[in-house]
């Protein structure tokens, strides 16, 4: 597989556009990325230097406020996601796309590792002109350098709906049963055999 250490050519143009439509208030933004189960991607997130906290919830669909079951159980829209709320002082949307990228299988259609179903699709939520020409360069990035389809989806972001309280930071309050599901799963295996050394984004960091 070829190496991309350092090489991220659309990055230096970019970085110069001004971010902040997500802005949660003078000192924070927030982003919305989906990536199969969203236990495993707040853990993958709260070890980025500069994001303050994850939510884990849901996004894309047609259904207000929707439970776990509706949207597991399909037909509602939705894609399990997270919020990653976020220091733009210490940390950029185009770092968290980096690691977003190395935390999931960008080729696999309606699942992610173990979890098959519309609700593990991956997906960016943009905010904005500026979050959706970096997502969408980092997509064609990728396309060229793996010579195949990237099937992540990337939208207009329109609503987050928390989980219930129980799936938030679930890798922290349970984890036996969660290192249990994520080694079961597969994601790391997979992971690595996508990225390499590259698998979670943090040498970035």
């Amino acid at each position: 597989m070829p190496r991309m250490r350092n090489a991220l050519p659309w990055v230096p143009l970019l970085l110069m556009l001004p971010f902040g439509q997500g802005l949660a208030n003078d000192e924070t933004a927030s982003a919305v990325f989906g990536g199969g189960c969203f236990w495993c991607v707040e853990e993958a997130f709260d070890k980025v230097s500069g994001v303050t906290s994850t939510t884990s919830g849901f996004s894309g669909g047609h259904v207000e406020n929707p439970s776990y079951q509706q949207v597991v159980d399909g037909n509602t829209g939705h894609a399990e996601v997270v919020r990653v709320e976020y220091d733009p002082e210490v940390v950029d949307y185009a770092t968290l796309l980096h690691v977003f990228w190395r935390n999931i299988d960008p080729f696999a259609v309606d699942r992610q590792f173990c979890d098959v179903g519309e609700a593990y699709r991956s997906v960016i939520y943009y905010s904005s002109d500026e979050e959706q020409a970096l997502a969408e360069a980092t997509r064609d990035e990728l396309a060229e350098r793996f010579g195949r389809e990237i099937a992540t989806e990337i939208s207009s972001f329109e609503a987050f709906y928390p989980a219930e309280e129980y799936h938030q930071d679930y890798y922290r309050k349970n984890p036996v049963r969660y290192n249990y599901y994520k080694a079961a799963c597969g994601r790391e295996r997979r992971l690595e055999a996508v990225w390499d050394d590259e698998a979670g984004g943090l040498a970035r960091q």
